[in-house]
């Protein structure tokens, strides 16, 4: 079997995705002799579809799943992880927001047996820049996942993320959202369900063009809090 799956979920990201496919080769090398990269590409309009597939045909370990539609960022976890073949998962933003010096750290952890591990922005040693309204936003949307849903953790949304292959399939079906709150419903559910899940502070950048929408996603995730919580 493979040891590391990695997703890299692509809507619209033809400028950066060649960048971020060999910058996360190049990590995983140095961590990993056995590795795929899986693109998921979510119904693009701006060619990444195109360059998807000239980075499949060009290097051996990387896959590239297209959907003629836009699915959700969810949906398209959902099937990429349905299509990999590692036993520890993992995800990260093609933005590389994150430094990709925390990448061994995020596998090392799954293989220190963590079943879910999240790089956090949110703890005191963590290095994180961002706006002051996105950074209020974050902040209050993660104090309410941690009132309301009685979460340990102190930030769900970062898009640098890694799973033991059991736990995550375990965990999938369980899990209802499609788009941005699947993170944070899928963390929450594990800790219910008493899996072991750890967060770690990394230095982030907020990356040149977020998908994130403010006003449309902050009522879409209150929304999906209250949905959680009375289900929970």
């Amino acid at each position: 079997m493979t040891e590391v799956s990695l997703i890299l979920p692509a809507y619209n990201e033809a400028e950066r995705l060649e960048e971020a496919v060999r910058q996360t080769a190049d990590t995983l090398e140095q961590i990993t002799q056995s590795f795929e990269i899986i693109i998921a590409e979510d119904g693009s309009t701006d060619g990444t579809d195109r360059i998807a597939e000239q980075l499949e045909a060009r290097y051996p370990y990387v896959r590239h799943l297209h959907s003629d539609e836009r699915q959700g960022r969810g949906k398209a976890l959902d099937r990429a992880f349905g299509a990999a073949h590692g036993a520890i998962l993992v995800y990260i933003d093609v933005d590389l927001a994150t430094d990709m010096r925390h990448l061994a750290g995020l596998i090392g952890r799954i293989r220190d047996g963590y079943d879910l591990v999240t790089g956090s922005r949110m703890l005191p040693a963590s290095d994180a820049v961002r706006s002051a309204k996105r950074g209020f936003a974050s902040r209050g949307f993660n104090l309410l996942v941690r009132v309301l849903l009685k979460s340990k953790l102190y930030d769900h949304q970062c898009g640098f993320k890694a799973f033991r292959r059991e736990a995550l399939f375990d965990l999938l079906d369980t899990v209802e959202d499609e788009h941005w709150f699947w993170d944070t419903e899928i963390l929450v559910r594990a800790q219910r369900a008493g899996y072991s899940v750890t967060e770690f502070p990394v230095r982030w950048r907020s990356g040149s063009a977020t998908k994130v929408d403010l006003k449309r996603d902050v009522v879409g995730m209150g929304l999906a809090i209250l949905r959680l919580w009375r289900e929970l």
